[in-house]
């Protein structure tokens, strides 16, 4: 299939004005402009007739599929908080995907999502990298095992005060994080030793160890929750001490301190900032915090955390930034090519380059405003049936 007369966001270039872009087998062949443009004999072909082409949207950090639309604990899959220290734990496993708050995302131009566990625990296991089209989990993944959450801050306090056991301070949630890291290291090395000398006998195998090593190989990324600017100190602290690949996720108050996360060299997922101020740890969350880090030179997407903010509604939230500060340019990058690079998927999705995925969105005017819906989505060229309307069109 081929579109023409589109203007393309390639998001690896200025923007075509007038362009087509050829797709086929779920991937993208080739994109110019309409002056390079030859056609082939039986080939299907959607005139855009001006229309803005942009690549799938990416949700860098939601719980699709983990908490499940209007159900309670029936569907309530997302944090397993009856250990602090679950590394082990893999999102794909409990992922449902045909929840239909999948349909609602691809319909809205979110291809793709980075999905897990929730903030319950210190450490609370693997998350996935997946498309929204689909039924079965397994079909739709991209990364089984794209990184692990991590979480600082109040929410395991919360939890875990409830239950009369440790963590109660953010000391003892930095500790439980530092044991279980310092535990798989000495796991790895023993593994090495024993590879290297037959007469060294290789640890017991360990489940939480064994977890945590493609962390300490660098091979696998750090997701850390946190909002507080001390929080986000002492994940950088932490990253360092065990040389991790690491992303700051919602950074709420990293607006307070980007000259400090620029030099650092910190990744940052932001949002979600279209809510109230529920807990302590929020008083300074501001959609103009995305902003802030970006003219200071942070690399950030922007996420929903869905459900706490509905997945169809991500652009909406660009729109907000960018309302506040955030550059209309830097407000899409933070939804395709960045927040592709942040999550380490920037292979596949994020721009509209040949080879990658063919994940496309048409819209007639801004993707940011809320007057404003994509008139096709396709998902590695597979187009996406429209708006779901709840009892009517499911």
């Amino acid at each position: 299939m081929v579109i023409i007369n589109a203007k393309i966001y390639t998001m690896d270039a200025s923007p075509i004005e007038s362009g087509w872009l050829r797709f086929e087998e779920g991937k993208i062949q080739a994109v110019g402009p309409m002056d390079d443009y030859r056609s082939v004999d039986g080939e299907q072909v959607l005139d855009a007739k001006g229309k803005n082409l942009f690549p799938g949207f990416i949700d860098a950090h939601c719980h699709i599929g983990m908490w499940e639309d209007a159900l309670g604990f029936e569907g309530d899959d997302g944090n397993e908080s009856t250990g602090p220290c679950t590394p082990y734990l893999r999102a794909v496993d409990g992922i449902n995907g045909m929840d239909r708050c999948f349909r609602e995302a691809a319909a809205a131009g979110v291809t793709t999502v980075l999905t897990g566990p929730g903030s319950a625990n210190p450490i609370g296991g693997w998350w996935t990298a997946m498309k929204t089209l689909g039924v079965r989990v397994d079909d739709m993944v991209m990364v089984r095992e794209i990184g692990m959450k991590f979480a600082l801050g109040e929410n395991p306090k919360t939890v875990y005060h409830e239950k009369g056991v440790a963590p109660y301070t953010r000391m003892a949630t930095a500790s439980v994080i530092r044991e279980a890291l310092m535990a798989a290291q000495r796991y790895m090395e023993d593994q090495k030793k024993a590879e290297e000398d037959s007469d060294f006998d290789p640890p017991e195998y360990n489940k939480t160890s064994e977890a945590l090593l493609p962390l300490l190989r660098r091979e696998k990324k750090a997701f850390i929750h946190c909002h507080r600017a001390d929080d986000i100190f002492t994940a950088i602290r932490i990253g360092k001490e065990f040389n991790l690949d690491f992303v700051i996720v919602h950074c709420t108050e990293g607006h307070l301190v980007a000259d400090i996360l620029k030099k650092e060299g910190v990744k940052a997922i932001c949002g979600p900032f279209l809510t109230d101020r529920s807990k302590p740890e929020l008083k300074n969350q501001t959609p103009a915090g995305i902003g802030v880090l970006t003219k200071a030179g942070v690399p950030c997407a922007i996420c929903t955390d869905h459900p706490v903010i509905p997945i169809q509604f991500l652009p909406l939230c660009a729109g907000v930034a960018v309302g506040y500060g955030l550059a209309w340019e830097e407000a899409l990058k933070s939804l395709t090519i960045r927040a592709a690079e942040i999550a380490g998927i920037s292979d596949r999705v994020g721009s509209l380059t040949p080879g990658k995925d063919a994940d496309l969105v048409l819209v007639d005017g801004d993707p940011f405003s809320p007057y404003v819906h994509p008139e096709k989505v396709f998902v590695q060229g597979v187009e996406v049936p429209e708006r779901p309307i709840p009892g009517v069109t499911e």
